[in-house]
């Protein structure tokens, strides 16, 4: 059991710190998958802007023709400068406004998002002071490029602020998104910057993750079944060994009651001048051979225990004169010695004829007498009622506590009383008993308090025929 325990401790172990780097690894893709998002968002938001500044430009072009004046669209041109390797990006607005930027072609960054941001700032530069900011045609198109990139969110809101984090232009939607993630876009000389509030992209990168996750908790569980089975069927090996144990025990104890009795008859035998008189000599060897032949009806017993749980056993029915039965193991258990016993058995006259297995009932009553005698101070009491009904046992023994009669009839259930220790046991006796009186049909109950004794009832009004 101690390699098992270190094995199974070591398996544990093992299992966590490969589960424990799977977390990690997890943990590393969901940032991964997150910086892509987020990049995503931001060449999404870009792009938006750009369409935006175009939307705003037109707008501006359409309101100027209704009002019957001419204004012209603005150009955009780029020149390579071969000389310094650089190309050159100019915005033409009307009116003269020109402004420029020049970007590397070296290739240490991204030319297209480098191209695109000088466009954007430029656009800004010189459209901003003079055509109005158009929020909420910036969040649909904002929403709009990102489902373009399969990125679904549920709102978004862009607001002007400056380089304070001050809201210079607000955005109505913005005062209902309390948890959200933020993206900002510088927009030019100015300052300023757009403000992007976006429905958090957990939930986003959690569907991308799916398989992952699902795949890693499916075998999270697959293992945490198959070890919970191999615990749950080893703890079932090792009640079994501790059942087989108890049993071997319990026979020894179980056989030590005909022994002792047989040992006293004999005793008597030896000890007594049983030649002058021959009833006594007759009762003492009738008594021997009884318990000798009880013994042989332990055994049988024991054996027929074994095949119950084979559904096996087989019940051999007789008509059994109940009120002579009783007193013969009345009297044979009444020649105990440990102890001063008195039984005391109480019958109606006449005949009591019942139909049950010999040898099981007389294992019953015994059982039952030798837990009073067991479970009793220096002198016990003992009353055996016999009637056409059923069978009493009753005694004036230390009692059981109401808590423990609900389990009493359990397999190896002991009564956990501290003036009880002393007594050898493995609580298989009254589970015999509960087994073959249900075996045989009928019901058997307790009644007891602790100091007043106990009373075991055996009814035989339910029989059952099938």
């Amino acid at each position: 059991m101690k390699r098992f325990r270190a094995a199974s401790i070591t398996f544990i172990s093992v299992i966590s710190v490969i589960f424990g780097c799977n977390i990690y690894f997890l943990v590393n893709l969901y940032n991964s998958i997150r910086a892509d998002v987020e990049r995503e968002v931001m060449a999404a938001f870009a792009i938006a802007d750009v369409d935006d500044l175009w939307a705003r430009a037109e707008a501006a072009r359409q309101a100027h023709i209704k009002a019957g004046q001419e204004l012209h669209r603005g150009e955009i041109s780029a020149a390579k400068d071969t000389e310094h390797g650089e190309l050159v990006t100019s915005t033409h607005m009307p009116g003269g406004t020109e402004v420029s930027e020049r970007h590397s072609l070296d290739g240490s960054s991204s030319f297209t998002s480098d191209l695109l941001a000088s466009i954007s700032r430029q656009f800004h530069s010189v459209m901003d002071p003079y055509v109005p900011y158009n929020l909420p045609q910036l969040d649909s198109l904002f929403m709009l490029r990102l489902a373009e990139r399969g990125i679904n969110v549920d709102e978004i809101a862009v607001e002007v602020v400056d380089s304070l984090g001050t809201i210079v232009v607000s955005n109505p939607r913005a005062r209902s998104m309390h948890h959200s993630d933020t993206f900002m876009l510088p927009l030019g000389v100015s300052g300023y910057e757009y403000r992007a509030l976006i429905t958090p992209l957990t939930w986003h990168i959690a569907r991308q993750m799916a398989g992952v996750g699902i795949t890693l908790l499916l075998l999270g569980l697959a293992f945490t079944a198959a070890f919970t089975y191999l615990i749950h069927t080893v703890n079932q090996m090792r009640d079994i060994e501790r059942m087989k144990d108890d049993l071997v025990n319990n026979m020894t104890h179980e056989l030590k009651t005909p022994i002792a009795i047989a040992y006293s008859a004999n005793d008597a035998l030896l000890n007594f001048d049983t030649a002058a008189d021959p009833v006594r000599r007759a009762s003492y060897l009738g008594i021997a051979n009884r318990q000798l032949k009880r013994l042989g009806a332990l055994v049988e017993s024991i054996l027929a225990m074994s095949m119950e749980r084979r559904n096996s056993l087989v019940m051999k029915m007789e008509n059994i004169d109940l009120i002579p039965f009783v007193r013969e193991i009345a009297t044979a258990q009444n020649m105990r010695k440990e102890k001063v016993i008195t039984i005391d058995v109480d019958c109606p006259e006449g005949e009591v004829v019942i139909e049950a297995d010999k040898n099981h009932l007389a294992n019953i009553i015994n059982n039952l007498l030798d837990n009073s005698i067991k479970y009793s101070g220096d002198r016990v009491s003992i009353k055996v009622v016999c009637t056409p009904e059923g069978i009493s046992v009753s005694d004036n023994g230390i009692g059981i506590p109401a808590s423990s009669i609900p389990y009493l009839f359990d397999r190896f259930y002991r009564v956990p009383q501290g003036n009880t220790q002393n007594v050898r046991g493995y609580g298989i006796g009254l589970y015999y008993v509960k087994s073959i009186t249900d075996k045989l049909g009928w019901d058997i109950s307790v009644r007891s308090r602790p100091g007043e004794g106990t009373v075991f009832t055996i009814k035989f009004n339910y029989r059952n025929e099938s």
